[in-house]
């Protein structure tokens, strides 16, 4: 079930995403007045191959343009006539230019057909981090409140440098704001960057390693944050059927020492519990100011049943829709800086192509298996950046390639031959297919490690 929640949003995410992206070309072409064949969510032949597996779900013909849902779901297309894409072979462009194709326009209107998805992608991000920021306003957690008990740290954390119970002063130099401050992409992608925490009563610089973003994607710390606020906490509600009711554990007790050992604070308490899988502790808790041991069995997942209540401090603001524009604008378009970041890190060396890249398979996991509204909005808006940053690239086959030979042509008002343009489309298919292969590969490894 928690692989068909998964599926079920990427496919959801990726159909809203590709079917604007090739509404913007199919907009642009339209406006030129050039003839589109096809318009396609989902490809209706084995990507990448046009001539193999060709047939469709369902298809309708209005006007000149065949409107359709391919069984291959891994994009979509817009067939534009006259025009050298993914979906057309060599044979496809024999017959004499028509002055509604594509080949016959102008540079510049051609220019804005291939820019014309990327700037719906580019749009629909915008609006989507926009429309989050003014139904959700901020929540964050005041960097206050996380020193009140310092950090707690994680495997991840400890393997950096940072030790549980140090205290953030500022990062990179700057000063601290919020827990979130010492969590996001700018923090992690700026060069050398490096904490100074409070420990022990002294001063501390905690360099990070240059191999930390690797380390971030090994099975070992997958899904692992390396520093989380330390709160305390009590029991907010029992689960039926669970150890935690079954030994007498009520709301409002306050979990205070496992076998004797402190755990004080959420983390610890459920780092303690994980060390006794299938075998029975005693749980002491402070009950209205007096201390109760209790026995109790602790499952096979590390779990004793119930819904914690944390002792920690929110803050939240709200945004008019005045205020949510500028901020959603400059979330979207840090998703960009972040990835140039990123790519800067993956050709230095300090990152791990293999550890980046990811198929479908990876996306659905990022997805998780619970279908949350804001998360797929969230995970959908970053995407739509990422898929208008992608499709830029300077790679034959992508929108960037043709942008490159468009510009070519404005510059020197020599337009290349169709054969070059063919042959610069076949190498960009090998290309992509070979980094498709090796994404795929990438992921269906990692699930059977």
């Amino acid at each position: 079930m928690d692989a068909l929640v998964m599926a079920a949003q990427l496919i959801a995410g990726l159909s809203i995403l590709v079917g604007i992206h090739e509404f913007g070309h199919f907009a642009a072409a339209k406006i030129f007045k050039i003839r589109v064949n096809k318009f396609y969510l989902f490809f209706d032949f084995l990507f990448p191959f046009p001539n193999l597996l060709k047939f469709s779900i369902f298809k309708f013909k209005k006007g000149d343009t065949e409107y359709g849902l391919g069984w291959f779901p891994m994009g979509g297309y817009v067939d534009i006539a006259g025009m050298i894409d993914e979906s057309k072979g060599a044979d496809d462009l024999e017959s004499v230019p028509q002055p509604w194709e594509f080949r016959t326009k102008p540079a510049w209107q051609r220019l804005i057909v291939m820019m014309g998805g990327i700037i719906m992608n580019v749009i629909t991000g915008i609006v989507i981090f926009i429309g989050m920021n003014y139904h959700n306003g901020e929540t964050y957690i005041p960097i206050e409140e996380v020193n009140k008990y310092g950090v707690y740290a994680s495997k991840l954390g400890e393997k950096i440098g940072i030790r549980t119970g140090d205290k953030i002063i500022n990062a990179n130099g700057e000063k601290v704001t919020r827990y979130s401050d010492i969590t996001d992409g700018d923090f992690f992608f700026a060069d050398d960057n490096y904490l100074t925490v409070l420990r022990d009563g002294k001063e501390v610089k905690v360099v990070f390693p240059k191999e930390t973003i690797d380390w971030m994607s090994d099975k070992e710390f997958e899904n692992m944050r390396y520093v989380y606020p330390r709160y305390p906490f009590k029991v907010k509600r029992l689960l039926e059927g669970y150890p935690a009711e079954q030994a007498g554990l009520k709301e409002g007790d306050e979990p205070i020492a496992i076998n004797g050992v402190d755990v004080p604070y959420f983390f610890e308490f459920t780092e303690e519990l994980s060390k006794y899988k299938e075998k029975e502790v005693t749980l002491s808790v402070n009950r209205g100011g007096q201390i109760i041991d209790l026995k109790l069995a602790v499952n096979e997942n590390g779990k004793v049943g119930f819904e914690p209540q944390f002792n920690i401090k929110f803050e939240s603001h709200p945004y008019t829709l005045e205020e949510a524009i500028p901020v959603g604008t400059k979330q979207a378009f840090n998703v960009i800086i972040l990835q140039i970041k990123g790519f800067a890190k993956i050709f230095k060396g300090e990152v791990s192509a293999s550890k980046s890249i990811q198929s479908p398979i990876g996306m659905a996991k990022i997805y998780g298996s619970v279908w949350d509204w804001n998360r797929f909005w969230t995970l959908t808006g970053l995407l739509s950046m990422v898929l208008a940053f992608m499709n830029f690239l300077p790679i034959p086959a992508l929108d960037g390639g043709h942008v490159v030979f468009l510009t070519y042509e404005m510059i020197t008002r020599k337009k290349p031959s169709e054969k070059v343009l063919m042959v610069a489309q076949q190498i960009g298919m090998l290309l992509l297919l070979s980094i498709m292969i090796f994404a795929f590969g990438n992921d269906i490894f990692k699930l059977f490690q």
